[in-house]
């Protein structure tokens, strides 16, 4: 049952977005920072954590998921360093994704010839 409600919420993730995409003239990158932030909210308030739990990968996976780490790497930090905590615990479980993604691009960049 959990592949089908990581389907259902990755898909409902995706549906959500084109509608934004398509009705408005907002930009992929408008719509990414917006879902990234809706991550982080709802991380605030617990309620990305009851995703996690029932959708299992399913809501690991949209780019929701990358506020919520974003947060709650912050949140756990905080509670053992304080406040200078939050500086440290942002990049604690992201730094891995941002590491590949940074990696990746410069191979890219290197393998094929960017567009100016």
């Amino acid at each position: 049952m959990i592949f089908l409600y990581a389907f259902l919420f990755c898909g409902i993730v995706c549906m959500i977005s084109q509608i934004i995409l398509d009705n408005t003239k907002l930009t992929p990158g408008h719509v990414t920072s917006i879902f990234v932030v809706v991550g982080a909210f709802l991380d605030i308030f617990g309620i990305y954590d009851r995703f996690v739990l029932y959708c299992g990968a399913g809501a690991l996976l949209p780019i929701t998921s990358f506020g919520h780490l974003l947060v709650h790497g912050a949140m756990d930090i905080a509670s053992e360093m304080g406040p200078l905590g939050l500086a440290f615990g942002i990049f604690d479980l992201t730094s891995a994704g941002i590491s590949i993604a940074i990696v990746a691009a410069f191979i890219l960049a290197l393998i094929f010839r960017p567009k100016h």
